[in-house]
């Protein structure tokens, strides 16, 4: 069940970084961000928020190793406090943190407490 489980969420993690590695503009837009006079924010966009989930997952799935699934979680769990931390000095839209960080949240309490057990 544990196996199921995280392939699902890794392909899940995969998913939501091909959005920010394939669709940069969509995905800024999603998370309110604006463009400046460069393109400097595309290129972080496909890297933080898309390439390193995407290798992330797929290095999951390939080593498939409870460590490896663990890390993704760590890295969901930096997301979500990160989250909170904005929630206080901040004060981003509470709906979409809610719904963002409850998904990192969530992701990263499957990934630690099924992996680290």
């Amino acid at each position: 069940m544990i196996d199921i489980v995280n392939i699902i969420a890794g392909l899940l993690t995969i998913g939501f970084g091909l959005f920010g590695f394939i669709a940069p503009r969509y995905t800024a837009g999603a998370l309110d961000l604006a463009p400046t006079d460069t393109t400097m924010g595309l290129s972080e966009m496909r890297a933080s928020v898309g390439g390193l989930f995407v290798a992330a997952g797929l290095a999951a799935l390939w080593l498939d190793a409870p460590l490896a699934w663990a890390m993704i979680g760590f890295a969901f769990a930096g997301a979500a406090v990160g989250r909170v931390v904005s929630l206080i000095f901040d004060k981003p839209p509470l709906r979409k943190v809610l719904i963002f960080g409850g998904i990192e949240a969530a992701l990263a309490i499957w990934f630690l407490a099924a992996n680290l057990s």
